[in-house]
């Protein structure tokens, strides 16, 4: 199993999530917010990166926040497809919850939130520093 490094930076509001830290990454942006970084040859992920954490971590009165992976618009269909099933894997699966939402039956938006117990680590090392 693949060991998590979470790294915060306050000031900034990012938050590094690295799977194999200090390996060579290929970044990939997901939408404005979120970046996955991958290893394109061995078709994994390395980490991924959340510009303005506290946005994407903070809930509505209707529950978590989603949000569009407009980055995919960019991409080729093949790429799209190995990163879909990137995302759809642990470790990226244990981050991040894959979903779509279908504003019309001809077609499907990916969409993704972070799952609560990755909200759950920060709330719990706001006064302590990440290890």
């Amino acid at each position: 199993m693949t060991e998590l490094n979470f790294n915060y930076d306050e000031e900034s509001d990012t938050m590094y999530v690295s799977f194999f830290p200090g390996e060579n990454a290929t970044g990939i942006e997901l939408n404005d917010h979120i970046l996955l970084r991958i290893n394109k040859d061995e078709r994994r992920a390395i980490g991924l990166t959340f510009l303005d954490y506290s946005v994407l971590a903070q809930k509505t009165e209707m529950g978590p926040r989603s949000f569009p992976l407009t980055g995919f618009t960019e991409i080729s269909d093949e790429f799209r497809e190995i990163v879909l099933d990137i995302l759809r894997r642990p470790p990226v699966s244990d981050i991040l919850f894959l979903s779509s939402y279908t504003p019309t039956l001809a077609g499907a938006i990916p969409i993704t939130l972070l799952h609560d117990h990755v909200m759950s680590l920060i709330r719990h090392h706001e006064t302590e520093p990440f290890i």
